[in-house]
């Protein structure tokens, strides 16, 4: 029996695109804080094992490296952890964009150890679980304006993270499977 050949669309998406769940009530405030809490280590479980070769292998054709995956999650986390901050502080603020493809064939993210990006992303989600916990279902109301895609509430923007660290830890777990790491 042979495996299903996955389509370009399952091999980026293996969870799904994001949607956001609708109202933004407590419940679903607390999901999406759990959802953060636990990327770290669920991501930490998706690379552990894994030797220089197997973190150097694209997952898929044209994507990423899982050295760049890892990286990558703790530069976007960074700057998601940012304009959160920007956001609680400032009047609807104008956030910075970065090119996250040329991020991610700088020198730190195309060779350093993955152990720096993955203590960094749980130090950053830890960071990030703590301002979330302390905000009301009004703060969450609030936006910032994104170059490209408009003014963006944060209890999107929070959906977003929750669901952005599964996403590409399931890149990674797809991965293995398909290789049978």
């Amino acid at each position: 029996m042979t495996a299903k050949q996955l389509s370009i669309e399952e091999l980026k998406y293996p969870i799904g695109k994001f949607k956001f769940e609708g109202d933004f009530t407590e419940e679903l405030k607390s999901k999406y804080i759990r959802d953060i809490e636990e990327a770290p280590g669920l991501l930490r479980n998706a690379v552990a094992g894994l030797n220089e070769e197997q973190l150097n292998t694209h997952y898929r054709e044209g994507g990423w490296t899982v050295r760049q995956v890892v990286h990558h999650l703790a530069d976007s986390h960074t700057n998601a952890l940012i304009r959160f901050k920007l956001t609680l502080t400032e009047n609807q603020p104008i956030i910075k964009t970065y090119n996250q493809e040329l991020w991610s064939n700088l020198a730190d993210s195309v060779q350093a150890p993955a152990a720096i990006s993955l203590e960094l992303f749980e130090a950053i989600q830890k960071r990030f679980a703590i301002l979330l916990n302390s905000l009301s279902l009004d703060d969450f109301k609030k936006t910032f304006i994104h170059p490209e895609q408009g003014i963006v509430e944060l209890s999107r923007n929070i959906g977003i993270y929750a669901w952005h660290g599964k996403h590409h830890t399931a890149q990674i777990v797809s991965l293995r499977n398909r290789m049978g790491w």
